[in-house]
């Protein structure tokens, strides 16, 4: 029998329904999904209220069954190319002058969708109000042509979250790999020279400490100079069970790490999230 863990008081961050409202008919008439809405972020109502999404391609259903994701699994629908005018309407619409991209996982497409990402930044620079974009992509199953795409798109940063830890891949993302998800960062990173490379990791899946450290100096030796930690929250009682809920502390020495070694800028903190606060990776100053 699986105990459930109490969660701490810094965990209590409560979703306003109200303030979603304005953002989820925009979407609704633009026929588009956010990865706000089908991961059950907690930041949602923050960044609905502040007008901020992060739009998700490609329909939102994943080919893939990680088992932390509450996104849905199974067959997806048609590639539908009118998704990056929609996005180009939300960001004109919203005024955004930084915008993320990210997708469901499509292995039943032969370039896993990169050359939608790549229409939808180039759709996106079209815009003069729109000053940065980034991409947050899955691996592309490594595949060099689909890396290049996205490498030479019109993206300013491009990310892609390794998640965990080497040790818990097998039991936490079965369908993915540790190495392909390193070789796609330092690939990118060494076909296009003025791209900056970000990527995210989940902490509370009964990783150590030190494997944590490890996965950090793998990031920065792929070529990361942006990063995230935040706490996983399990989305359901069936998704993969929360092993710990992190203390402050320890997301206080993993910031402290990661700046020693060369992060241009790191959050870590519970409810981090990897495109929570985009924009400001850019702007902070340490």
């Amino acid at each position: 029998m699986t105990v459930r863990l109490q969660k701490p008081q810094w965990l209590n961050k409560k979703i306003n329904l109200k303030s979603n409202r304005k953002m989820k008919i925009l979407l609704k008439e633009l026929r588009l999904h956010t990865v706000c809405e089908e991961s059950l972020c907690p930041n949602i109502s923050e960044c609905f209220s502040r007008g901020v999404a992060t739009f998700m391609i490609l329909g939102n259903i994943c080919t893939r069954g990680c088992r932390f994701c509450a996104v849905k699994k199974g067959k997806p629908d048609t590639v539908d190319y009118s998704e990056p005018q929609g996005v180009k309407q939300a960001a004109e619409k919203l005024g955004l002058s930084y915008v993320v991209i990210t997708s469901v996982t499509r292995d039943d497409l032969a370039d896993g969708g990169a050359e939608l990402f790549s229409l939808t930044a180039s759709a996106l620079k079209e815009l003069p109000q729109v000053k940065k974009v980034e991409l947050l992509i899955p691996d592309f199953l490594g595949k060099k042509q689909a890396l290049e795409k996205v490498a030479f798109s019109k993206a300013d940063v491009i990310g892609h979250n390794l998640e965990t830890v080497s040790r818990l891949y097998e039991k936490v993302r079965p369908q993915a790999d540790y190495q392909r998800s390193l070789d796609v960062l330092s690939q990118i990173g060494e076909m296009n020279k003025n791209i900056l490379l970000k990527s995210g990791i989940m902490v509370g899946l009964g990783e150590k400490e030190e494997e944590v450290y490890a996965a950090l100096a793998d990031l920065k030796k792929a070529g990361c100079v942006f990063v995230s930690i935040g706490q996983y929250l399990n989305p359901s009682c069936k998704h993969y069970p929360v092993a710990e809920y992190v203390p402050l502390e320890r997301f206080s020495r993993y910031e402290q790490f990661a700046y020693k070694l060369g992060f241009k800028h790191v959050k870590s903190s519970p409810y981090v999230r990897s495109s929570y606060l985009a924009d400001t990776y850019l702007t902070c100053k340490r």
